[in-house]
Formats: structure tokens, C-alpha cells, sequence
């Protein structure tokens, strides 16, 4: 029997995007973009539309593309625009279209038209982001399920919408609390890397002339800008390091992420600025889900991730465990030590009223107003603090360096 030849799998074609020009049917010149898999399907669609092409050609992609990255500004914008058009009676794949070739990133609109097709050729919203899973997490995909299920998809996207929104702005408060003082820092310890490196050993050779004992603190000074002159790519390669290292072993070493989040919470102010965005997150996490019609205990799993912090991560899976054997949420939340009082008392008033959900919601946004408080008051407690470390250091190498010519004044 003869032995029958094994198929030849094709490669799958993937839209790219094309230049044109034409002429339209008045004969005015016209030009344009649009994606399609190859020329000739391009130039059909063109001619399906009333234009003559006259030239089609692949456009280039850019050498560089820093701005091309699919950030959580992207998805969120991407939801808000679904939900509006689902939300006008636009069917799912239409809507899908006109969002994906309306955005201006290539990638996003590679990432939604992907989706699309997906769609097209069957496949639930749900599950065509799910093969997304870097920019479309369990939580995203568990609503968007609950809402196709319940036939109210453009209720959920709102839900997720105003979820995402506001933990945008949640991360970014924290962010500007944390980031603030940092470039302060950096900026002192290149400030005084320079004075030491290039500006003192000016002032060291004027020095040697005078034939007098110089002052203890212009002694120490000069020293200090001996090593920093010998070893300043130790100095200066060193911090740069330790932040590339810290960052690696935070993403690769589980233990040492964990032991980080425990130290953080008890770090002053910092570490009360960290518990309260978690709770914020806990509260609007769980809300958003439950409210989208996620049974309890399986939104808790998507709650301990987006807690942001390991301590409440392994917290709310001890809870979930709890709930799925009877127990009640308040009296879980208690067990676990990490919640404030009132709001246990806001959940249990929620659970025996069945408005679980919106009493969840209200915690949130108590709780995102507290952020907001916070940052501003570590902010404003911080500013004068580091401009006062970043004057007493340039301050003292200045004073160090004119203390000899004071000495010698006063001699004279």
C-alpha cells in the first residue's frame, strides 16, 4: 500500500498594514492605511470601496518602538471604548473592529483585532482574551464570562472599566509617595559624586601651598575625595547594581519577594500607606467581582492577587478557604488580623443586608481617599526633610573647602 504523503501545514498569514494610493470615483487623489494579509486582498477591499489603487506598498515598521509598549492605560481605555460601543448596540466583532483600527499603537491594535478574529471564528470574548493573559488577568476574564452568560456584557465592561480607573489612579498616588524622594536621593548622591570626584581636588592642590595644618573636616573631606577618585566606578557602579539585583531577585526569588512585602509593612509611614492601599484594593477588587456576579469564593482568588502584597495575598486565600467551608466573610477577615474594625463591621452589615457588594464599594472608595491623604501627607513631610539632607551634604563639602581660607583670613 502505497504510503500517502503527509500534508504540508501552511503558515498561518497574519494582517499587516499597508500604505495606498488611489483615486476615487470624482478622480480625486486619494491616500490612506489598512491592514489586510497580503497586496492583492488590500487592493480588492480598495476596489470594493469605489478607489483605483494606483500604489500599495507594506509599511515599514520603526527601528525603534519605546512607545510602543501595551501598558494598563492601554487596556483600560481599550474596556472604556467596548463598553461605549456595545453599550450603542454595536454588535461585539463591530465594535472590536472599530476600536482596534481606531487606536494608534500598532500593538494594541494587533492585540484587538487578534481578539476580533478570534471572535469571528467562534471563540467567546472570554476565551479569546484569556490567550492574552499578560494584559488580560483572571479577574478581567471572569467578569467579561459572567457577563456574556448573563447577556449583560456591556454592564460587566462598565464595571471593569471604573475597576481598572480607579486602580490606575490608586497605583499612581502610591507611586508618586515612593518615587519623590528616590530622584531626591539619586540626585544628591550624583551631586556630591561630582563635588568629590571634579571640584574638591581643585581646592586640594590650591591647598598645599599654604604650609598650614588644615582643618580636621577638610582633612576627612579630602580623603573622602582621594577614594571617590580611585574608586568612583566602584562608587558609582555599585547602587546601580544593587537596584538591577534587587529588581532580578524580586521577580526571580519567591522567598525574598515575600520576606520584602512583611518588611515593608513595617516600615513607618510607608508601611501604613502600603496596608491602606491594600485594603483599598481588597475592598474595590472584591466589590467589582461580586457585584459582576462572581460566586464569593471564587473571586477571592482573583481578590489575593491584585492585593498587591504577599501578606494580604496569603491572608484573603486563608479567608477563601474559610468562606467555601460555611464561614462567614466578616468573621474570616477577623481571623486574620489584618483588617481595620470598621471595615469587618461595613462587610458583616453587608452580608446580613445582602448588599455584600455595595457596601464593599463604599469601603473602597473610603479607603482610596485615604491613600490620597496619605501621599499627600508623607509628601509634604518628606519635601523639606530631603532638601534639608541635600543642603547639610553639598553644604558641608562646601564648608570643608572654605574653612582653610577662613583660617588663613583670619591669620593674615
Amino acid at each position: 500500500m502505497a504510503k500517502q504523503p503527509t500534508p504540508v501545514k501552511r503558515k498561518k498569514e497574519e494582517e499587516s498594514t499597508f500604505k495606498w494610493e488611489g483615486t476615487d470615483k470624482r478622480g480625486t487623489r486619494v491616500k490612506g492605511e489598512l491592514r489586510g494579509l497580503n497586496q492583492n486582498l488590500v487592493k480588492a477591499e480598495l476596489r470594493r470601496q469605489g478607489i483605483i489603487p494606483l500604489r500599495v506598498s507594506k509599511k515599514a515598521k520603526p527601528l525603534l518602538n519605546f512607545g510602543d509598549t501595551i501598558v494598563p492605560k492601554d487596556i483600560m481605555l481599550f474596556t472604556r471604548q467596548l463598553c461605549t460601543m456595545l453599550g450603542s448596540g454595536i454588535a461585539v466583532v463591530q465594535a472590536l473592529d472599530m476600536v482596534g483600527h481606531s487606536n494608534r499603537k500598532p500593538k494594541v491594535k494587533e492585540l484587538i483585532l487578534t481578539i476580533k478574529a478570534d471572535v469571528e471564528a467562534g471563540t467567546s470574548l472570554s476565551k479569546a482574551m484569556a490567550r492574552h493573559h499578560l494584559y488580560f488577568n483572571d479577574l478581567y476574564c471572569s467578569l467579561v464570562h459572567a457577563g456574556e452568560e448573563a447577556g449583560v456584557l456591556e454592564v460587566l465592561l462598565d464595571k471593569i472599566a471604573t475597576y481598572l480607573e480607579k486602580s490606575e489612579a490608586l497605583k499612581a498616588k502610591v507611586k508618586k509617595a515612593l518615587t519623590y524622594p528616590t530622584i531626591v536621593l539619586i540626585f544628591a548622591f550624583v551631586v556630591t559624586a561630582i563635588l568629590l570626584i571634579f571640584v574638591i581636588p581643585t581646592f586640594e592642590d590650591l591647598f598645599k601651598n599654604f604650609g598650614a595644618e588644615l582643618p580636621a573636616l577638610t582633612k576627612f573631606v579630602i580623603e573622602l575625595s582621594g577614594v571617590f577618585q580611585e574608586y568612583w566606578y566602584l562608587i558609582l557602579g555599585t547602587p546601580v547594581v544593587a537596584v538591577v539585583g534587587f529588581i532580578a531577585a524580586r521577580k526571580r526569588s519567591r522567598a525574598f519577594y515575600q520576606w520584602l512585602d512583611r518588611m515593608v509593612l513595617q516600615l513607618p509611614l510607608i508601611g501604613d500607606l502600603v496596608a491602606t492601599s491594600a485594603n483599598a484594593r481588597f475592598a474595590r477588587t472584591l466589590s467589582t467581582l461580586f457585584s459582576g456576579g462572581v460566586p464569593l469564593v471564587d473571586a477571592m482568588q482573583s481578590v489575593a492577587g491584585a492585593t498587591g502584597n504577599y501578606v494580604y495575598e496569603k491572608a484573603v486565600l486563608a479567608m477563601r478557604d474559610s468562606v467555601s467551608i460555611g464561614q462567614q466573610l466578616n468573621f474570616a477577615m477577623r481571623q486574620s488580623s489584618l483588617f481595620p474594625d470598621m471595615v469587618i463591621q461595613m462587610v458583616a452589615i453587608g452580608e446580613e443586608a445582602g448588599s455584600l457588594g455595595d457596601m464593599l464599594a463604599k469601603v473602597a472608595d473610603f479607603y482610596e481617599a485615604e491613600v490620597d491623604q496619605k501621599v499627600d501627607t508623607l509628601t509634604t513631610m518628606i519635601e523639606p526633610l530631603l532638601m534639608a539632607f541635600l543642603a547639610g551634604v553639598v553644604g558641608t563639602l562646601v564648608i570643608a573647602m572654605y574653612l582653610p581660607i577662613f583660617k588663613l583670613a583670619a591669620a593674615v
